[in-house]
């Protein structure tokens, strides 16, 4: 009896020892590492104090990249939210070729995070990309329709070049690959949905707006929950996109937190502030999830 008893948790050892030595551990080194001045090479370092801190909150790339990433929580739990929602309550209907546009739509989620930077790169060229070459031929027939416009300018709007628009560019590209997934999550959530309470609303003579928003939506209630959980962690560490088509410039305009902490600790060698970087990331994104999911669950108890 008792050996039955130790079975399951033989299975769960390996899991478990993993899990400790490449997350536990990792996450409590990097704690200790951002009160020294360790600079990733040395077998020596000095123990600091709050030193990395003091000088994280005096400096404005930090306070430039944690704006950015606040940005990019504002986008994501906005736009791809309401793409993703709406895509899914079409497709969930009967509708032509479908599921061939639930795998169009879903595509993009699949490609690397790199696939994606490099591609959207691509369209923003200011000379060869998509963008500003179907910008210089709108313009063209503009011109020759009589408007007073210059095609050759539109040339000259520098997509990720301009520290104005790069952030945002960078985030028109996560926003296109983000959506797909939030379809996904909702069709699934579609499917739970109680069909007898739409039809009650029907008979009553509810309009499709009242059956969504007094009928559907609230019961997507846990589906939204983990959308808006890994809409906020997505965007909080967000780091590939940004390291492939702009390293963080220009004049750290696109820097986020993630790739601010990359660019400290392995090209500046700069590890234990780095570290910090990482502690006030994860700090951030435990307090931002804790206090939504906190008031989740008291909305579900009342």
């Amino acid at each position: 009896m008792r050996h039955h008893r130790l079975a399951p948790l033989s299975f769960l050892l390996l899991p478990l020892g993993l899990y400790l030595v490449w997350v536990i551990y990792p996450t409590f080194a990097t704690m200790a590492l951002a009160f020294t001045n360790w600079d990733g090479i040395s077998p020596s370092y000095d123990w600091v104090g709050f030193a990395n801190f003091e000088r994280l909150f005096g400096d404005r790339v930090f306070w430039r990249s944690l704006g950015n990433n606040l940005r990019w929580v504002a986008v994501f739990v906005t736009i791809p939210l309401a793409l993703g929602l709406s895509l899914a309550l079409v497709l969930n209907r009967d509708v032509r070729f479908d599921r061939f546009l639930k795998i169009a739509y879903y595509l993009p989620m699949v490609l690397a995070f790199v696939v994606i930077g490099l591609l959207w790169a691509w369209i923003y060229h200011p000379r060869q990309g998509l963008i500003n070459s179907t910008l210089v031929s709108l313009l063209t027939i503009a011109q020759s329709l009589g408007f007073d416009v210059d095609p050759a300018a539109a040339r000259r709007i520098g997509w990720l070049g301009d520290p104005n628009l790069a952030m945002w560019s960078i985030i028109a590209a996560a926003t296109w690959q983000h959506v797909g997934y939030v379809m996904i999550l909702y069709l699934a959530g579609l499917k739970t949905v109680n069909t007898e309470l739409l039809d009650a609303g029907q008979v009553d003579g509810a309009s499709p707006w009242q059956l969504f928003r007094y009928v559907t939506f609230p019961q997507l209630a846990p589906v939204t929950t983990i959308v808006l959980v890994i809409t906020v962690i997505q965007s909080l560490r967000a780091f590939d996109l940004v390291y492939v088509m702009t390293r963080g410039g220009p004049f750290n305009s696109s820097n986020v937190l993630a790739n601010f902490m990359y660019i400290e600790a392995f090209m500046n060698y700069n590890m234990g502030y780095g570290a910090a970087i990482a502690v006030v990331l994860f700090l951030i994104s435990v307090g931002f999830i804790a206090a939504y999911l906190y008031r989740v669950v008291q909305q579900e108890e009342r």
